[in-house]
C-alpha cells in the first residue's frame, strides 16, 4: 500500500494506491473517487458495542473497507472539513478526539476512552485509543500542528484544537483562565495540560469557532 497527501494544507485529500487484495478501512463518506475495480463493504466492526463506542467519541457508526480486486486499484479519501491530513505510525498507541480518524490500515484497533475529567467542559469526554502496525490517517479543521514533547516537559492546548496525542502522556483538563469573569473575559475555556513524552496533533481551526460566527436564521 503506498499513499499521496494532496492540495495540503487547506483542502487536503488523500490518494491510496492498493495493490490486487489490498484493503483499507476508512469513516463512512470519506471516498471522494476510485477506480472501477475497488470493492466497497461498509461494515460495523466489532459489534454493536463498539459501534456505540465510536458514536459517543464523535466518528461515524459505520466503517467502509475497500478492497482492490483483480489488480492494483486506488481511492481518493477527503475528510469531513476543509484542513489538512497527516499519516501516522500507530504502533506507538494514540489518542484521536472526535472526528478526526479518516482512515487506516485494518489491522489497527479502536478503543473508546472515557475521560470524565472533559465532562466539565462536555469536550474531550469521549476520545479513540488507536492502535496497531500499519497506517493511521487523521484530518483537521485547518492545518495540523505537531509538537514534539520531551520527557517531564509541559504544553497547554485549547480542547477544541486538540486532534491527537500519545497514549502515554499525562493529560489534564483544566480551565484556561482563573476565575469566571477571566474565563469570560478572556474567551477561552477548556485546555488540556499534556507532559511529555509524546508528541501532540492540534488543527489551527476550530468547529465550535466556526460554528459561533455563523449567523443564526430565524
Amino acid at each position: 500500500m503506498q499513499y499521496e497527501i494532496l492540495y495540503q494544507p487547506e483542502f487536503s485529500v488523500v490518494k491510496i494506491m492498493l495493490e490486487a487484495n489490498e484493503q483499507i478501512r476508512a469513516e463512512s463518506g470519506a471516498m471522494m473517487s476510485m477506480t472501477p475495480n475497488i470493492d466497497v463493504q461498509s461494515k460495523v466492526p466489532g459489534g454493536i458495542g463498539k459501534m456505540i463506542g465510536r458514536m459517543v467519541a464523535g466518528e461515524s457508526a459505520f466503517q467502509t473497507t475497500f478492497t482492490a480486486q483483480g489488480g492494483a486499484g486506488e481511492v481518493i479519501l477527503a475528510p469531513g472539513f476543509p484542513g489538512d491530513i497527516v499519516a501516522v505510525d500507530a504502533s506507538q498507541p494514540l489518542m484521536v478526539t472526535g472526528g478526526a480518524y479518516l482512515a487506516g490500515d485494518i489491522n489497527l484497533q479502536m478503543e473508546t476512552i472515557t475521560s470524565l475529567k472533559g465532562f466539565v467542559g462536555g469536550e474531550g469526554l469521549f476520545m479513540l485509543k488507536i492502535f496497531g502496525q500499519g497506517l493511521l490517517l487523521l484530518g483537521s479543521y485547518g492545518a495540523i500542528h505537531a509538537v514534539q514533547l520531551a520527557p517531564g516537559q509541559s504544553y497547554i492546548v485549547d480542547t477544541g484544537h486538540l486532534v491527537a496525542f500519545t497514549a502515554s502522556m499525562g493529560f489534564n483538563i483544566k480551565k484556561a483562565a482563573k476565575g469566571l469573569m477571566s474565563t469570560i473575559t478572556s474567551g477561552e475555556g477548556l485546555v488540556a495540560e499534556m507532559t511529555g513524552p509524546g508528541i501532540v496533533y492540534t488543527q489551527t481551526r476550530t468547529v465550535s469557532a466556526l460554528a459561533a460566527a455563523m449567523p443564526v436564521r430565524r
